[in-house]
């Protein structure tokens, strides 16, 4: 590990932008992280890009006029240099929103999972390869406070400092585990697919426990934390919140299964804070018994019909027998199941079988090195299911 020249560079002004990227421009390799305001709005701020090599860190503060990710636009869309992020997925798409795709990949964080690590961890690979205690005290901190203090400001330049030594060290336990073709793959799908952040909410799927209820209940159930749903999104709009800190799903789903009809049991119910059963209380518990009343006359919609369509029967099966295939053969090569088949590809093969070597070959981030050492028995399980 090389010492580090000179003390992180604020980056603060917009010329303070175009000079710092032109500084970074003969770099081959960057470390990079982002940090927002997740945890303390309702829709995230980015609040700062931070990049770094060998020698430098420049902490882009895009919260500042002028100051834009868009600086750093044409060395992280340039597919010839490598950037190592570690757990990249979000960071991606706070990278996209604000009009930069990144190009040339390598995840530290998902490189340590492939290769089967116990601790995957950013400050567990720095104390592991390089013996520096990293401190993470700040990970759910407001990180738009200005000024920043001093504690957070080494703590987000410490999540590039070491990447780029890092980021070597685990390409080369890739490249002896023989999985460096895989991982780049996962790695170029994660940038394919992170086009933008997701609007607040939309991916919420209610997970209600099966065990100790039935139909009826469950359908109950399914019907209130879908109605609550949308109310939180407004409630926590309203109070600039994030929708977790609101009502989390935790609580969505005790709402659901306890079906509270007055204020005492609603203040009763595990993970509903006082505040919110003070200020949202009474629209809660009107959407309740609203949806309890059809439940009793029978009138209650069906919350899962949406979802209810034309089903391939064999899906399921196809899923099962693909997971098993990986995992045999993960066992023989003595590596993970995903380095044989990710879940997203389990997945559409199971949902769009391929009909001969070409059109596997076609199936998006699958890859030469599979078709090569899997494709032929890959498309006789698929015949035979």
């Amino acid at each position: 590990m090389q010492p580090f020249q000179q003390a992180p560079e604020d980056i603060r002004t917009g010329d303070q932008a175009t000079s710092a990227a032109s500084a970074l421009a003969p770099a081959r390799e960057l470390a990079v992280d982002v940090e927002a305001d997740a945890m303390h709005a309702f829709r995230a701020r980015l609040c700062f890009v931070q990049v770094g090599t060998d020698r430098d860190i420049f902490l882009f503060d895009t919260l500042c006029p002028g100051v834009e990710a868009t600086a750093l636009k044409s060395l992280l869309e340039d597919p010839t240099r490598t950037k190592y992020f570690h757990a990249a997925g979000g960071d991606l798409q706070y990278l996209a929103e604000a009009g930069v795709r990144v190009a040339g990949l390598f995840d530290t964080h998902r490189a340590a999972t492939l290769l089967g690590w116990q601790k995957v961890g950013l400050a567990d690979l720095v104390r592991e390869k390089l013996g520096v205690e990293l401190k993470k005290e700040h990970q759910q901190s407001d990180f738009s406070i200005r000024p920043l203090p001093p504690s957070m400001r080494e703590y987000i330049a410490d999540d590039v400092r070491y990447l780029c030594d890092i980021g070597r060290q685990v390409k080369e336990a890739c490249r002896e585990a023989d999985i460096l073709e895989e991982l780049q793959l996962d790695c170029d799908r994660m940038c394919a697919e992170a086009a933008a952040r997701p609007e607040v909410g939309s991916d919420y799927k209610p997970k209600i426990p099966r065990e100790g209820l039935d139909a009826k209940q469950v359908k109950l159930a399914l019907a209130i934390t879908q109605a609550l749903h949308p109310k939180r999104l407004l409630w926590a709009e309203a109070a600039n919140v994030p929708m977790g800190r609101m009502l989390s799903n935790a609580a969505l789903v005790e709402l659901g299964t306890r079906v509270p009809t007055d204020e005492k049991a609603l203040s009763r119910v595990p993970n509903v804070r006082s505040p919110f059963v003070r200020s949202h209380g009474a629209e809660t518990l009107s959407i309740i018994r609203e949806l309890l009343e059809q439940h009793r006359a029978g009138t209650l919609p069906d919350p899962e019909a949406a979802d209810k369509g034309p089903r391939d029967p064999k899906r399921k099966k196809r899923e099962e027998a693909l997971k098993a295939f990986r995992a045999e053969k993960a066992s023989a090569r003595k590596v993970t199941g995903s380095v044989v088949l990710t879940n997203p590809l389990v997945e559409a093969l199971a949902r769009d079988v391929p009909a001969d070597e070409a059109a596997l070959a076609a199936v998006p981030w699958f890859g030469e090195k599979r078709l090569r050492l899997y494709g032929a028995e890959l498309l006789q399980l698929l015949r035979t299911v």
